[in-house]
């Protein structure tokens, strides 16, 4: 966003939808305009994560207030990111209101969510594609999408770590009310949403293993997914027992988050991040669950089951010396060059597409066979 909007021969348009208008995810539209953003169109969507049908209801309102959207501010090109379920809503208005779509991160997999799902649909609807690695890339080819519209500049959102001022480590301590007596740990942890197994069981092993692990930790919210209000609470509700050793922080904003990265011991969850942005930082990560099968990790993540015994071996692996010792020459495979400039290539390779009257045709492109 801060790319194109620098550049003088291109115009930035922004909607904020989603999560961004729940006071229970820390109504975050306000960072975006904190961090000098004008919101010309801002679309609510109720999320609130307490169920499959709620959120049915909410893709649904979503979708006509983004058609509404789109007809007025009449872009010539839309930029999407990830594989949330909601994204859904402005990518088939785009679709029917014959808005290229360029689609940030497809190609990858998680195979215990439905963001799969989303994901390659959402390919098979845009039009240009940025995915994070190679393989992610050749996953697109695929699909059937042509060469060269698929470019791999790595994961723009590891530019503001090389680029971004982060917090030091006492500074972090005095804002979050830690001591750094003890490792610490950040923990996230979503809804598994084509996991059949209780999500009630999977936090109850979770919170089991980092109370017998003795370690401290910040927890943040899982997200709007069906059953994720019922995370918060039991992530809430635990840490109010132990309010000297676990702190139950929903939103962390990025320059917290990515300075917990930097100083904490290790992450536990079963978020992207821990395989994206926590290699860059050489953090050991405790992944727990499905959730992330079948996505480009590096030598940092500890994949482990969704026990209490799984979890804890994992913990004690991740804070182990010689893991650390062993991740010190580690590369992020989601970052292709390390320069912090991902974001500056595909604002580029937005502003040189021709935008023909025939773009928004789609040639399959057939693999050679095996």
């Amino acid at each position: 966003m801060e790319a194109i909007g620098s550049d003088r021969a291109l115009r930035l348009q922004v909607i904020a939808s989603g999560m961004h208008f729940s006071p229970r995810f820390g109504n975050t539209w306000r960072d975006i305009t904190a961090d000098g953003f004008k919101i010309d169109e801002k679309v609510r969507m109720h999320l609130e994560g307490g169920s499959a049908r709620g959120n049915l209801q909410s893709l649904s309102s979503g979708l006509s207030d983004f058609a509404h959207a789109l007809s007025r501010l009449k872009p010539d090109i839309m930029v999407l990111l990830g594989d949330r379920f909601e994204l859904f809503a402005p990518a088939i208005s785009a679709l029917m209101l014959q808005i290229p779509i360029a689609h940030i991160h497809g190609g990858e997999l998680s195979e215990g969510a439905i963001d799969d799902s989303v994901r390659h649909a959402i390919t098979k609807m845009a039009s240009l594609h940025f995915p994070a690695t190679e393989a992610y890339r050749r996953r697109i080819l695929a699909m059937g999408e042509q060469p060269d519209r698929v470019f791999n500049f790595g994961a723009p959102g590891l530019d503001q770590i090389r680029n971004s001022r982060l917090l030091s480590k006492a500074d972090l301590a005095r804002d979050l009310g830690l001591t750094f007596n003890a490792p610490v740990a950040i923990v996230t942890y979503h809804p598994a949403t084509r996991d059949n197994a209780s999500v009630d069981d999977q936090i109850g092993a979770l919170l089991k293993a980092v109370k017998q692990s003795k370690i401290a930790a910040v927890f943040t919210a899982a997200n709007a997914d069906a059953q994720g209000a019922r995370i918060n609470a039991r992530l809430k509700s635990f840490c109010a027992t132990n309010p000297g050793r676990f702190k139950w922080v929903p939103h962390l904003g990025h320059q917290r988050y990515l300075s917990c990265l930097a100083h904490f011991d290790l992450m536990i969850g079963n978020s992207s991040s821990g395989l994206t942005e926590a290699p860059s930082f050489r953090l050991p990560v405790v992944n727990i669950g499905d959730r992330q099968n079948g996505r480009v990790k590096a030598e940092n993540v500890i994949d482990t089951p969704a026990t209490e015994n799984g979890i804890l071996r994992g913990i004690r692996r991740a804070s182990s010396a010689g893991l650390r010792k062993s991740l010190r020459r580690m590369r992020n495979p989601y970052e292709r060059y390390r320069d912090g400039n991902a974001s500056n290539r595909i604002k580029d390779a937005l502003k040189k597409t021709e935008l023909s009257a025939d773009f928004l045709k789609k040639h399959f492109n057939d693999l050679p066979r095996w």
